[in-house]
Parts: C-alpha cells; structure tokens; sequence
C-alpha cells in the first residue's frame, strides 16, 4: 500500500520557515502516525528558480499526537479555532514537530501543528497559559 499525500496551506509560516506556506503532509510508509512536511514551493510567491528548489528541500518530522501522545490535550482559544476554520475537535488532526536528539527523539508540545481536516489548512500554533514542553522526550513505545 503507498503512503497517503496530502496538501497543506499555514495561515502564516510555520516558525523559522518564512515565507513557505504550501506544504505535502507525507505519511511514513510503514510508520503509524509518523508524517513527512515537506515545502511545496515558494510560499507568499517570493523568488522563483532555486530559490524554489531551496524551499522544496525543507522537511520537518511531525507525529500524530493521537497516535504517538495519547495523554497531550492542548486547549485551544476561540481565535485559534476561528483562524482555522475548525467546526468541531474531530476535523482537528493535532501534529507535534519531532526532532532527533543525542539521547533519542524529542517532540515539541508548546507549539504542535494543527490541520483542519476538511480544508486543509494548518497553523502552528503556541499554546500559551500552558505547561507544555518545547522539548519533551518522547518515550519509547512497548
């Protein structure tokens, strides 16, 4: 079975990426939850050649927190929700950015990346008033 693509447009860059909005969401074949986001271009329309080439190599590892976190529950505020367009929890898909480190992986959950589901658009987003780690280690699975 072939990974599932699918496309992804940020209200506003995700943080350090600017200006890159358009995205693929990659699914890892033959890793559960495990997603590639990967830049699809150019995003805001700035530059074009290499520049493109450039911004097509950018990739982020991001999990399924329902998969990976079954315990993370951000809240998120009323314009959060209302910038995406969110009508109801279950079209929310809740990612969180993975990133290797010395002592294995470490995913940051003060600031996942939301994806609406049905449109298709995403922001990450900081959850503020939180107690959520930008660097927690994430576990190994039993």
């Amino acid at each position: 079975m072939s990974a599932v693509t699918a496309p992804v447009a940020f209200v506003a860059p995700p943080f350090g990426l600017e200006p890159l909005v358009d995205f693929a969401l990659d699914e890892v074949e033959g890793a559960a939850g495990l997603f590639a986001l990967r830049a699809t271009g150019s995003g805001s329309g700035a530059g074009s050649g290499s520049g493109t080439d450039a911004a097509e190599a950018v990739r982020l590892y991001v999990l399924d927190a329902a998969v990976h976190l079954p315990d993370y529950s951000p809240v998120l505020t009323d314009e959060q929700t209302t910038g995406l367009d969110l009508h109801d929890a279950a079209e929310a898909l809740l990612l969180v950015v993975a990133t290797p480190a010395s002592s294995g992986m470490t995913v940051n959950l003060l600031a996942p990346v939301v994806v609406n589901t049905r449109t298709g658009t995403a922001a990450q987003l900081i959850l503020e008033g939180q107690d959520w780690p930008l660097r927690a280690e994430l576990a190994a699975r039993a």
